[in-house]
């Protein structure tokens, strides 16, 4: 059982290799709609539904806009619901935004 943070290419990588990652974004809705990577948008504050849409053994992705949101949701999912290998975009998207996408709209 881990949380890891990996960097925006890393992510980029891991996610181009492997179909099967789920990737969350973790931001509010409006803050989704402004910009996004396509990952599956479940805000913070909607996180207790992960555990019944997603699996818990597998791979998962988390990216909010600066990484802090997405470290408070990998610490839940990994102590409350048992997921085991969680990643974290380092520095969030202002990160991707800077080293992989610089058309993403975050504000």
């Amino acid at each position: 059982m881990s949380i890891q943070q990996f960097s925006p290419k890393d992510c980029s990588d891991l996610i181009a290799r492997n179909s099967m990652i789920q990737c969350i974004d973790v931001r509010e809705r409006y803050e989704y709609e402004l910009g996004n990577i396509g990952f599956i948008n479940i805000p913070m504050s909607d996180i207790a539904s992960i555990s019944s849409k997603f699996n818990a053994a597998q791979q998962t992705m988390l990216v909010c806009r600066s990484g802090k949101r997405a470290e408070a949701v990998a610490n839940l999912l990994l102590k409350e619901f048992h997921f085991s290998d969680i990643i974290i975009v380092e520095g969030g998207l202002a990160a991707w935004k800077t080293f992989i996408d610089p058309t993403i709209e975050l504000d």
